[in-house]
C-alpha cells in the first residue's frame, strides 16, 4: 500500500510541475490552453480513491464479532481448565508438606519418591498450559487470515463497480493523517460483508 501511494504522490507531484512549468512560458495559444485544460481535467479524473475506516468496519463485521465472541470463550475455558489443575497440583504439594512435616512417609524412599511425582506432575501441568497457549495463537491467527482474506475478497469484487484506483485503509496507527468523510465508503462494505456472511448456529 505505501509503494500504490507513493507512486500516487510522485504522480500528483509531476503533475504539478508540468501545470507550474506551463504557467510560467506565459502561453497563451488555443492549442496550449486546451493542453491545460486537459491535462487539468486528467489530473482530478486520473485517480479515484476512498478509504475504509478499519477499526470501525471490524467492530461492526459480524464475522469479527463472531470470531471474537468464541475467542473469548475459548480463552475462559482454558482458563478454567488450568486453573482447576494447578488447584489440584497445588493441593498435592499441601498434602505432601503435611507428611513430611507429620513424618507419614515410611521411609525416606517413599517421600523422594512420592517429591519426584510432584514435580513430574507440575511439568505436566506447565506442558498443559503451553500446549493450550499455542493451540490458542495458532486458531488466532487463523481466524486474523480468514478475517482478512474475507475483507480483501469483498473488496476486489466491490471495486469491480465501483473502479477506484486506490482503496486506503484508515486505522488507528495508519499513516493516513487526514481523509476527507465524502471518500469513507466504510458503511458499504461492512454492509455488504456483512449480507455475505452466515453466522454459524450458536449452540
Amino acid at each position: 500500500m505505501k509503494t500504490r501511494l507513493n507512486y500516487l504522490v510522485k504522480g500528483l507531484f509531476a503533475f504539478a510541475i508540468v501545470a507550474l512549468f506551463v504557467q510560467c512560458k506565459g502561453e497563451t495559444t488555443t492549442t496550449n490552453s486546451s493542453t491545460n485544460a486537459a491535462a487539468e481535467e486528467a489530473g482530478s479524473d486520473a485517480y479515484k480513491i476512498a478509504y475504509v475506516e478499519m477499526d470501525s468496519l471490524l467492530l461492526n463485521y459480524n464475522y469479527w464479532n463472531d470470531v471474537t465472541e468464541a475467542m473469548m470463550k475459548k480463552q475462559e475455558d482454558m482458563n478454567a481448565t488450568l486453573n482447576q489443575k494447578q488447584r489440584e497440583f497445588q493441593n498435592e504439594v499441601n498434602e505432601f508438606q503435611r507428611k513430611i512435616q507429620n513424618n507419614a512417609f515410611l521411609s525416606r524412599e517413599r517421600a523422594e519418591q512420592e517429591q519426584a511425582r510432584l514435580m513430574k506432575r507440575e511439568q505436566e501441568v506447565q506442558n498443559l498450559a503451553n500446549k493450550l497457549a499455542q493451540e490458542y495463537a495458532a486458531e488466532d491467527q487463523k481466524n486474523s487470515l480468514d478475517i482478512r482474506d474475507a475483507i480483501n475478497s469483498f473488496i476486489k469484487e466491490y471495486n469491480k463497480e465501483k473502479g477506484y484506483t486506490f482503496i486506503l485503509s484508515n486505522s488507528g496507527n495508519s499513516n493516513l493523517l487526514y481523509a476527507d468523510k465524502a471518500y469513507d465508503i466504510t458503511k458499504e462494505v461492512v454492509d455488504g460483508l456483512n449480507a455475505r456472511y452466515s453466522a454459524p448456529d450458536k449452540k
